[in-house]
């Protein structure tokens, strides 16, 4: 519901002092690279939970590489992690996964509780009038076609619009179900929705250094995880191939969700790290954030930011999304690249957001999994 207010046009807008800046970054994990000692090999006796794969852990660049000329001020500059080795699901969550969580706990997800005005309006630019009863209803934001092409891409609700009844149940509206495609990614999940199926699993949602890391799949300078040939992009990933919003000319074998793995994996056996779904992270959406290393700095397991800031969008608390989906394309966000990154509030759900979930070796080891 909170992404209906963002998509509308607005003129609000808020200066970012320098302040805001330095208070919202996270320094404290930078450090010296002497100190390094990672787990990068799987240990003895431990055994890869199912449906997982083991990421070795190592040091890459996070960030944009300098071939990649369509990269985005937010993906800048390039600066030195170094991830502890962990597991990752090979593929995204999927409706089948989510509706055993469902079945086993009875969960309700956000898009399918009633929408409480007086917690949305908080978020909401100050004197935002209450839309009519008839809208504030459960729901959650749909994709829609246009009938002509488009020439304003930041006005979203061209092609966004709000669909009573929509959930991971019922994707495209309450006549639609999830009846035959148990291996599709589950949608409509909001962040505490992701967040809840991993304290059910005794797994976490990854952070976004991690993801790009096991993106990459051991190539540190590409600028996709096959390679740097964008022609290969319908063999690899579900995307928007056609004219956005227009018509898909589905060159890539699909025009929306597709089952998962039905793409080449990376290196790592990972599936669908590019296209299909967004994926939540854990990490704020700071778009100063990547500002705040310099060139000899090393991060060891980052958290991201502190705080969220995006001057854009002052009204909300937005978390990381990676990976794209099936309505990237190279006219509109082109996020099937690996250092690609974008915004979405935590409380919004939408038909092309899903997740993917890690477990750690302290995790493992301490029992928790």
């Amino acid at each position: 519901m909170f992404l209906l207010f963002v998509c509308l046009p607005t003129s609000c807008k808020r200066k970012i002092k320098d302040s805001d800046v330095e208070s919202s970054l996270d320094t404290q994990s930078q450090t010296n690279h002497q100190h390094l000692d990672l787990i990068t090999d799987l240990p003895e006796n431990v055994n890869i939970p199912k449906g997982m794969k083991w990421i070795p852990g190592g040091v890459f660049y996070q960030g944009a590489v300098e071939r990649d000329l369509i990269a985005m001020n937010h993906e800048k500059p390039r600066h030195k992690v170094a991830i502890h080795g962990f597991f990752m699901d090979s593929v995204e969550v999927t409706n089948a996964q989510f509706k055993k969580f469902v079945e086993e706990t009875g969960y309700i997800t956000l898009a399918e509780r009633p929408v409480d005005w007086e917690e949305l309006k908080l978020q909401l630019p100050p004197n935002t009038p209450k839309p009519h009863d008839s809208v504030l209803q459960p729901g959650s934001l749909v994709f829609k076609k246009t009938k002509s092409s488009v020439t304003n891409f930041r006005n979203y609700s061209q092609w966004w619009y709000w669909k009573i009844g929509a959930n991971w149940r019922h994707p495209s509206g309450p006549d639609s179900s999830i009846d035959g495609k148990d291996k599709n990614p589950v949608v409509h999940i909001a962040l505490e929705d992701a967040q809840a199926y991993c304290e059910w699993a005794n797994r976490r949602l990854p952070t976004e250094a991690e993801w790009e890391y096991a993106a990459r799949g051991g190539k540190n300078n590409m600028v996709f995880f096959w390679g740097n040939d964008k022609s290969k992009l319908t063999a690899y990933a579900n995307t928007w191939t056609g004219e956005f919003p227009v018509y898909n000319d589905r060159a890539d074998r699909a025009e929306h969700l597709m089952e998962v793995g039905k793409y080449p994996s990376n290196e790592y056996g990972l599936y669908d790290m590019a296209g299909n779904v967004w994926e939540w992270t854990e990490d704020w959406y700071n778009t100063e954030y990547y500002k705040s290393f310099g060139d000899q700095d090393l991060s060891i397991n980052p958290k991201g930011a502190i705080k969220p800031l995006n001057p854009s969008n002052p009204y909300a608390s937005e978390k990381v999304i990676r990976g794209g989906s099936f309505l990237c394309s190279d006219s509109y966000c082109a996020s099937y690249r690996l250092s690609a990154r974008m915004n979405a509030a935590p409380d919004s759900s939408t038909d092309h957001i899903g997740f993917r979930t890690v477990v750690s070796i302290d995790q493992l080891l301490s029992g928790t999994n």
